[in-house]
């Protein structure tokens, strides 16, 4: 609990990892045409908002505070909390919404989902989610794999549904920034400020989370899967395997203790590695110890510099490099086969990978512990390899549902009410029904949560929760208190290092003619940090990334602080 949803070259995605890849993409798409030059600083690609203007259509935040937590959340000197802790569904659910939220309206809408698509005839979940808002919402998932190919002639043919959902990723090859304000709703008018007092459960999402889904300074996006703090990745060790081996993580505090334990980690003979992958690539996935920004970041003079550039990036790749001559890294880590990591990490192939943060949930355990029952997946605390760690925010939004344009007034309103209701906060009436459909039918409450039942398992999956969410606590998922409570736990003391990074949650359409200027710098990293090409060969594709659009996007960035500001 909740319910599981695989992404389809990553492994399992769990609604927390579906949030935190959410998160890693939204808020800058990189689309085109664009309408301004690089070289000059002009700025008037579509889609960024300043944030003056962002002051004026952002809805206010209004938290629900009738719910409470088995551990609430803590702040951070970011601003922003870490995920509260559910140990159990509230006994007493509360109810968010009075009456019936619909007018008997129809809708259709249209989501992506990365799992079996569920029967529409006859399917009981869709019925009673239907019944208790007083509307039909005809959803058809579609193929979350092939999702980016179905929205294109949808925009081109004017056959959009009522109702989309549009994850930020998918917006790259959609000239997002143009089309948004030609065919969806400008929520501005209904949401913006205290407007959003008229339906409470969207304002009780944070105001960054609406951020993201503000373009040309006008507000069309309904947060899906919003997050207090997110972060991309983090190390993950398993502590079965530390224990066997008499390890303290408690000693682990810089990059330099971690190679360190390498070697009593590994046995080539019997199959056994210390590491996977610990860098990844540009992605940026888990150079956090480093301090390499996710994309942009500025240096002491006010400089922008790009992760490629970042004055860690050697320093990573040299120890990554370091460890394969040791013969530390498993074989495949090696290649860049990262489609079985889970997979080498669950068998205990390897102790210690670098992985999405949703890796760590119900799911996991579940298929770690069925290949060695003494699994036990932990994050470490964060270290760095020099200094105070920290660690860059993501997005705390990157998928959206927008409403048709062609939609009148009153279709709006009523589409904006039934959004309330499938942004009800977890512990509420309506978070069960929207989610799990109805008792007894769709599921049952097990050990105080609930749990499908056999009907349940066929005809519910993640719905409508991609046309409104509200943010997702930690919460027990296969019965495993314990992971809960130590995810929770890890969440607060990250969260006391967190940081804003520049442009955070703005969107920002780049120039799509540099949009594949990064490949030959990601293939001569995974070449210098497995110990095939030199240092210099990782500097010189540096050089040529410059050459060939890297410094045009520097000067495009600077030009959008000039006139945007950083979103900081």
């Amino acid at each position: 609990m909740p319910r599981e949803a695989s992404l389809p070259a990553a492994g399992s995605l769990t609604r927390r990892g579906l949030l935190t890849a959410a998160a890693a993409v939204g808020g800058t798409a990189v689309a085109g045409p664009l309408l301004s030059a690089c070289g000059k600083k002009k700025t008037s690609g579509p889609g960024t908002t300043s944030k003056n203007q962002l002051s004026q259509v952002l809805p206010s935040y209004v938290p629900n505070t009738a719910i409470k937590p088995d551990v609430p959340g803590v702040t951070g000197p970011a601003g922003v909390a870490s995920d509260a802790l559910f140990l159990t569904y509230p006994s007493s659910p509360v109810q968010t919404v009075s009456g019936t939220p619909g007018k008997g309206g129809t809708f259709t809408a249209v989501t992506p989902l990365w799992a079996a698509i569920p029967p529409s005839s006859g399917n009981a979940y869709y019925a009673a989610v239907n019944k208790a808002v007083g509307a039909i919402v005809r959803v058809q998932p579609a193929d979350g794999n092939t999702y980016a190919d179905k929205l294109p002639p949808l925009l081109a043919a004017n056959k959009l549904p009522q109702w989309i959902c549009i994850p930020g990723w998918n917006t790259t090859n959609l000239d997002f920034g143009t089309a948004v304000g030609v065919k969806f709703v400008d929520l501005t008018p209904y949401l913006a400020g205290d407007k959003v007092k008229d339906y409470p459960n969207l304002a009780a999402i944070p105001t960054g989370a609406w951020q993201a889904g503000v373009w040309n300074g006008k507000l069309y996006g309904i947060p899906v899967y919003p997050s207090n703090a997110a972060y991309v990745a983090t190390y993950f060790y398993r502590k079965d395997i530390f224990d066997k081996h008499g390890i303290k993580v408690e000693d682990i505090k810089t990059t330099d203790d971690l190679g360190n334990v390498g070697k009593e980690l590994t046995d080539a003979k019997a199959g056994v590695w210390a590491f996977d992958d610990l860098i990844g690539n540009s992605a940026a996935w888990c150079l956090q110890p480093f301090k390499i920004p996710q994309k942009w970041a500025a240096d002491s003079s006010g400089k922008l510099y790009y992760k490629y550039e970042a004055p860690g990036m050697l320093d990573a790749l040299n120890w990554q490099a370091k460890l394969v001559k040791a013969g530390y890294l498993h074989p495949d880590a090696l290649n860049a086969n990262n489609f079985n990591g889970k997979q080498r990490f669950q068998s205990g192939k390897v102790a210690v990978n670098a992985d999405g943060t949703g890796a760590w949930d119900g799911n996991d355990a579940k298929a770690g512990l069925a290949a060695n029952p003494g699994y036990n997946r932990q994050a470490f605390k964060l270290f760095s390899a020099s200094g105070t760690p920290s660690v860059e925010l993501t997005n705390p939004a990157g998928i959206f549902s927008y409403l048709n344009k062609n939609l009148s007034d009153a279709q709006i309103k009523e589409a904006l009410a039934l959004a309330n209701y499938f942004a009800a906060p977890y512990g509420s009436v309506e978070w069960l029904i929207a989610n799990f459909g109805q008792q007894g039918v769709d599921y049952t409450m097990t050990g105080g949560n609930p749990v499908l039942t056999p009907k349940g398992q066929k005809e519910v999956q993640t719905t409508f929760e991609f046309l409104a969410t509200a943010t997702t606590p930690v919460t027990v998922q296969e019965g495993m208190s314990q992971l809960a409570k130590d995810k929770a736990a890890w969440h607060a003391d990250t969260v006391k290092y967190a940081a804003k990074p520049l442009f955070y949650a703005m969107n920002v359409t780049e120039p799509s003619q540099y949009a594949s200027i990064g490949k030959q710098v990601d293939d001569t990293m995974n070449d210098v940090k497995a110990g095939r090409k030199p240092i210099s060969a990782y500097q010189e594709a540096v050089a040529t990334w410059r050459s060939q659009g890297g410094d045009a996007l520097r000067t495009f960035y600077e030009g959008i602080r000039d006139k945007y500001g950083t979103g900081q």
